[in-house]
């Protein structure tokens, strides 16, 4: 996975569209009013704590940079001065996506905003950090494993060994003998504990807490989904072509943190974190400067982020502070 996502050629090693040109949708693909939420989530922080807007804001794996930039112009909206003393930064590798991110903030603010590119989540040392992230637990490399085994790609097959005992270790902690176990969750999260003095990290993703013992793993082409085991794909042909993805194990997540030193402030939907972050008061104040054809477009993107059946169940909104 990891060769297939972030190898030579791998499908992120080169600027992907997302949204309806693309493979995939996410959340803020969908609507500006992700990003503002979130931003009001963080000043309600910042209020409560004088010295964080002295700051830093960062992404991680920030795309072009849409959801950066709507939480700029939300903490704008709320406080002016507090672009002038917050700091920006984002956590991207690639020299490419790195330039569209540069040209697309360049066009959202002119000269207005500096942004501080890091290559790794290790080199970020500072104070304090808001750290936000959409959609990154998923990408993460995985392994593969069932009945004492774990899977192998040979010449575009998939062929089950003998698993390494440590991995299987490990994935009995959780009481987990079949699916993915990702890998990388735990140096992450040391990397970020050791560089950031005093951190809040929030970050949405796809999965639940408890282990399914079942296999998720998936691969998006052109908003079409085919499970990897499906015998009518051809992994030669969607190899490093296409996403692949799979839901997250929150718990691993959490106990990779925790280990670290951060706690779990909250757990929950993300229904529920974008409604107690906000998201309906900023719909309706939106609704005080806008046509009703403009509202109605808006509130309508915003269902498809708390709805149950789309969005507002599936995905899962975790916060951990130091």
């Amino acid at each position: 996975m990891n060769e297939w996502l972030y190898g030579e050629n791998g499908y992120y090693k080169t600027f992907k569209a997302i949204g309806k040109e693309g493979d995939f949708y996410t959340a803020v693909s969908t609507s500006s009013f992700f990003g503002a939420s979130i931003a009001n989530h963080f000043y309600k922080l910042i209020q409560k704590e004088a010295f964080k807007r002295d700051g830093w804001l960062i992404e991680i794996g920030a795309h072009k940079g849409y959801l950066l930039c709507d939480m700029i112009q939300w903490l704008y909206t709320l406080d002016p001065t507090l672009v002038q003393t917050l700091k920006f930064g984002i956590v991207e590798r690639q020299p490419e996506v790195q330039k569209a991110q540069l040209e697309y903030i360049s066009q959202r603010f002119g000269d207005d905003i500096e942004i501080t590119h890091f290559n790794d989540i290790d080199e970020v040392e500072v104070e304090y950090a808001f750290v936000v992230a959409n959609e990154i637990f998923d990408a993460f490399p995985c392994e593969l494993i069932k009945d004492g085994e774990m899977a192998f790609v040979q010449n575009h097959k998939v062929e089950w060994r003998e698993a390494d005992k440590e991995l299987l270790e490990f994935a009995s902690k959780h009481r987990q003998v079949k699916g993915e176990v990702a890998v990388g969750y735990e140096e992450f999260a040391k990397a970020m504990a050791k560089g950031i003095k005093h951190c809040d990290f929030v970050s949405f993703d796809y999965g639940e807490k408890l282990v399914r013992n079942d296999f998720s793993i998936r691969v998006y082409k052109k908003h079409e989904t085919f499970p990897l085991f499906d015998e009518e794909l051809k992994l030669e042909e969607v190899y490093q072509r296409a996403d692949i993805t799979y839901d997250v194990n929150f718990g691993h997540v959490i106990e990779a943190f925790e280990e670290a030193g951060f706690s779990l402030d909250k757990y929950e939907t993300q229904a529920r974190a974008l409604v107690r972050f906000g998201i309906i008061d900023i719909l309706e104040q939106f609704t005080k400067q806008t046509t009703q054809a403009n509202y109605l477009r808006e509130a309508d993107k915003i269902k498809t982020l708390l709805a149950p059946t789309i969005m507002g169940d599936k995905f899962k909104m975790v916060h951990f502070w130091k």
